[in-house]
């Protein structure tokens, strides 16, 4: 990890969050960044030759992946990030990643379009952050900050300010709030916020180490949902979009019951959508287990294809009326005799649906149990191993 020379709150927070993990070694590797701020000499602190010398040092050290844990492509913007990833790739040979886009994947793994943001930094660099989430399709719904520019100020906010912070962004029903800096002490605030709130909370000291972690299968309970549940939604996200592209369906679901992971059907644990499609992910108001269609999923135990909506069974007329749903293929998730899902592919037309894009149907449930057996279930209390 390539840390701010100031920051003084990642590096004990990393390890305190990986207290106990012996798979995980982290190392760190300093560039200077004192204070935050849109002026040039700080701008100029953040060049990708300065974090490639960096990334260049840590790789002696036969690392496996290397991350710019700070947060300035926030306000300088991904593609920024990303350029800095790609040289740190071709001068090192190692993957590389940084705290902007481990947060906007996050984001992704939850299907998180409207975001509070919790920062530490004076309003224009807050407006600068909120313009590039705009740019990447997320709604700020509510930009909090505190206003300071220095990097040591930012660690010295106690820990009833991060949670003041946080419950403040809150505001205008988002998906989920984002603390964006990683020299504040976010991390401890995050799964008792959660609970008080009822959204996820992606601290980005967090959120970095669970993108270095996400190929580890390295699971890291009591720090929130990212870490507990982040790399399972990813790859359902992966294996529902590979359906969606396969079948040109508009709309690709997977509802799911994990219970000891706070997964269950009423709320859709990933989407795809195409552009324009409505989403549904954050839609609860009907009792999944007792539609229609669901009632014939634990009949059948097989895929249901409906090419249109005249013949039994009927689907909810929400999904019509609100949706524009005229014809789903659902693939049953099944394991140890109990269906704890389902997978939906919407079309807003009539359409057949082909054996190719049935066949895509069963490969998608495939990797759906791929990802549960994957996943370490056996820690959360649920009974989804099959």
């Amino acid at each position: 990890m390539i840390v701010p020379s100031s920051n003084t709150c990642l590096e004990p927070m990393t390890y305190r969050i990986l207290e106990g993990v012996d798979e995980v070694s982290v190392h760190f590797a300093r560039v200077p960044v004192t204070r935050i701020a849109l002026d040039a000499d700080s701008m100029s602190r953040f060049s990708v030759d300065t974090m490639t010398a960096a990334a260049q040092l840590l790789a002696d050290a036969k690392v496996d992946v290397i991350a710019w844990n700070g947060t300035a492509g926030s306000w300088l913007g991904p593609d920024y990030d990303r350029q800095m990833c790609a040289a740190i790739t071709e001068s090192t040979g190692v993957p590389a990643t940084t705290s902007t886009l481990a947060l906007l994947d996050a984001c992704r793994a939850f299907g998180a379009t409207r975001l509070g943001l919790a920062l530490p930094y004076t309003s224009d660099v807050a407006e600068r952050i909120a313009s590039t989430y705009r740019a990447e399709g997320i709604e700020c719904t509510a930009v909090e900050f505190l206003g300071l520019t220095e990097n040591n100020d930012f660690a010295a906010v106690p820990s009833a300010g991060v949670a003041e912070l946080i419950a403040a962004s809150a505001q205008g029903q988002p998906h989920a709030v984002a603390v964006v800096c990683t020299n504040v002490h976010g991390a401890p605030e995050v799964a008792p916020l959660e609970a008080k709130l009822g959204l996820p909370i992606f601290d980005s000291v967090s959120a970095t180490l669970w993108k270095t972690l996400e190929a580890s299968g390295v699971w890291l309970p009591g720090w929130g949902a990212l870490l507990e549940n982040g790399t399972m939604r990813t790859g359902f996200q992966r294996a529902i979009g590979a359906l969606l592209e396969a079948t040109g369906a508009d709309r690709t679901t997977l509802r799911i019951d994990v219970p000891g992971r706070g997964l269950q059907v009423d709320l859709a644990a990933a989407e795809c959508l195409r552009p324009g499609v409505p989403a549904i992910r954050h839609d609860a108001s009907l009792d999944q287990r007792a539609l229609n269609t669901v009632s014939w999923l634990e009949l059948h135990r097989s895929t249901l294809v409906q090419p249109h909506f005249r013949a039994d069974p009927s689907p909810p007329a929400a999904l019509i009326s609100v949706y524009g749903v005229n014809a789903q293929m659902l693939g049953p998730v099944v394991r140890g005799g109990e269906l704890i899902g389902w997978i939906s592919a919407h079309s807003l037309t009539e359409r057949p649906w082909t054996e190719a894009d049935q066949r895509a149907m069963a490969q998608a449930v495939a990797q759906v149990h791929d990802v549960l057996d994957g996943a370490r279930l056996d820690g959360g209390g649920d009974s989804t191993r099959g």
